[in-house]
């Protein structure tokens, strides 16, 4: 089966058996382990030691953007939100359950954040402290800039943090040389290619104080403090560690692949031979060319189309892809990222050409 899904992600057969054995996750031979880890993140963030830190939380990505508004803003403070997606409105629904305020901006879920957005969003909203902002939004495709929003949170002085879930391993970003961001978060799966159920949040340590969370689990100044004093290889709670594991083992295979800039490149032909087969069928884009990211593309159905039936037709010749939408229009999902080769996405394209001729002959 090819996986062609937003996440969770296609892997490799050595990641899957990195996970296929008991673990302690105490066990002095596992610590290493974990420790190595963070390190490796922090690096691949750019990240400065003593300055950043990689902060580790069990769960999905929502858990880590709550951790990280709860951690970051004040208890009745401010954030602005671009909303251009649906996980920016789950950012915001987070944001207001932590008891913090958010700002919703709306834009267009066809294009990505403008540097004269962010501009008018603060003008507008004075009393907010950050800028919470999708990298890439999987519902439709874009992706928001941190190179161009970024200067200008750092020029009006506020601050931001990112949630990167499905674009950090694959688009490329260093805390250094953006010292407005207070937090980069992503998980073990999407473009690192490993198992789902781990989050990470690389964090700029000065913008953490403690209490401010309100709450014990995702407090990530604790989480801090906690590797302070039992060292870096500790874990708080007990967590997936058979994830964490494969994680590592994604992260071998992430550098025998080149890093982030051949995972790009890979990503990036995967989008050109679906979009392109794509268009040669009928279907049209949601995007224009000019905001498609390398992440997922997203086509318009057609007139009376069966997605279901479709998602199935595809399952029965080998290839998975979404059966649902987030769009405001009938949409149809297809992922580029993951353990997924150039030749394999030739092959998922013909996988839906032969479908289409089906129905068309039925």
């Amino acid at each position: 089966m090819i996986l062609l899904t937003p996440g969770p992600v296609q892997t490799r057969p050595e990641i899957r058996a990195a996970a296929a054995r008991d673990i302690a996750p105490w066990d002095n031979d596992f610590r290493p382990v974990y420790a190595r880890i963070r390190e490796r993140i922090l690096a691949i963030a750019g990240g400065v030691p003593g300055e950043h830190a990689v902060l580790p939380l069990q769960g999905a990505g929502h858990f880590l953007v709550e951790a990280t508004v709860r951690s970051l803003v004040d208890a009745g403070g401010a954030i602005i939100v671009p909303v251009n997606g649906v996980y920016a409105q789950r950012i915001a629904k987070l944001t207001r359950a932590a008891g913090r305020v958010v700002h919703e901006w709306a834009l267009p879920d066809t294009r990505g954040v403008t540097a004269e957005d962010v501009r008018a969003m603060f003008a507008a909203h004075p009393d907010a402290t950050h800028l919470g902002m999708v990298v890439s939004e999987t519902g439709s495709g874009i992706i928001n800039d941190p190179e161009v929003a970024g200067p200008v949170v750092r020029g009006l002085g506020k601050r931001m943090f990112l949630d990167a879930v499905s674009a950090f391993g694959a688009l490329p970003f260093s805390m250094a040389e953006h010292p407005e961001c207070d937090a980069l978060l992503f998980t073990s799966n999407k473009c690192f290619e490993g198992l789902p159920g781990m989050g990470f949040c690389v964090a700029r340590l000065a913008a953490l104080a403690p209490g401010r969370a309100g709450s014990w689990s995702f407090d990530l100044h604790d989480v801090w403090q906690h590797a302070l004093t039992h060292g870096w290889g500790s874990i708080r709670f007990t967590p997936p560690v058979q994830a964490i594991a494969a994680f590592d083992a994604a992260l071998d295979a992430f550098d025998a692949e080149g890093g982030q800039p051949a995972r790009l490149a890979r990503y990036s032909a995967n989008m050109r031979i679906l979009s392109e087969g794509a268009r040669a069928m009928g279907f049209a884009p949601y995007l224009d060319q000019a905001q498609q990211g390398p992440i997922i593309l997203t086509l318009h159905q057609p007139p009376g189309f069966d997605l279901q039936g479709f998602v199935d037709a595809l399952k029965a010749r080998g290839v998975l892809i979404s059966n649902f939408y987030t769009t405001p229009t009938p949409t149809i999902r297809i992922g580029c990222i993951g353990a997924v080769t150039p030749d394999e996405m030739h092959h998922a394209v013909a996988m839906m050409r032969d479908v289409m001729a089906t129905r068309a002959a039925a």
